[in-house]
């Protein structure tokens, strides 16, 4: 298969462990993109591709690129599963499209995708190849995106329809999504009802993260356990889970 010209910028590319969410302590290789088409609030992740002089702080890689330097680099066999992170990863949906189904011909690994959740036809584009979709919830108290209701419905709409991009059927290799709901002591009572609606319609895990500043938490454990309470009443699919990898100082 000839290589394209189709590139992505890509901020770095790490092996580590999984620190949030269900897949927790799973050893995965991230791949960092750049770019995001949100500004959240609470945001504390370098995305930005910037050039400095005659060197650049990001990687400009093809499909075939992207498989040899991780094949040079990495111990693929021993990994959970490769982290499509970012910024925003469905930014990059063309490159993705072209790249994931060329690395699953030459290794059998699982794609576990990071998404925030808002950007709906793109996720038609990716979804086929992968295994794990971690989307977000974004409330407007923490993340100041007021319509993240609105595009998050369509986003999880996409993802029930089971149809790619061509409108053609597919079955999902694997079958896990879940909700990550970062969250501070501006958590309303409405955002709490409106994400548990979201959930009930299309039949995801809640996992909520309180908010961290630096590696510590934002809130004290009682309103923590409050705000679980309010959740897992209505909707019993929930799971309280802070960032581990930040208590534990891994990257």
């Amino acid at each position: 298969m000839k290589d394209s010209e189709n590139k992505a910028k890509i901020k770095e590319i790490f092996s580590s462990i999984q620190g949030e969410g269900p897949f927790i302590g799973c050893k995965q290789i991230f791949i960092r993109f750049c770019a995001c088409n949100l500004n959240c609030y609470y945001c504390d992740t370098d995305f930005y591709p910037t050039d400095i002089g005659d060197k650049t702080s990001f990687f400009d890689f093809t499909p075939h690129e992207l498989t040899k330097y991780l094949e040079e680099n990495y111990d693929i066999d021993s990994t959970h599963s490769i982290s499509l992170t970012g910024g925003e990863p469905l930014i990059w949906a063309d490159f993705l499209q072209e790249f994931l189904p060329y690395f699953n011909k030459r290794h059998n690994i699982k794609y576990y995708l990071e998404t925030n959740g808002t950007i709906a036809d793109n996720i038609k584009v990716v979804m086929p190849y992968t295994d794990i979709i971690a989307a977000d919830i974004k409330l407007p108290s923490c993340s100041g995106i007021n319509n993240s209701f609105e595009l998050h419905n369509k986003f999880f709409k996409s993802v029930s329809e089971g149809t790619d991009v061509n409108n053609q059927t597919f079955t999902r290799k694997n079958g896990n999504l879940f909700a990550k709901v970062v969250f501070d002591e501006g958590i309303t009572d409405e955002e709490i009802k409106e994400t548990i609606k979201l959930a009930k319609k299309y039949d995801f895990e809640i996992i909520l993260q309180p908010k961290m500043i630096g590696n510590s938490l934002s809130v004290s454990t009682d309103f923590m356990i409050n705000i679980f309470e309010k959740f897992v009443s209505k909707y019993k699919p929930t799971r309280l889970i802070p960032q581990v990898h930040k208590f534990i100082n891994v990257e």
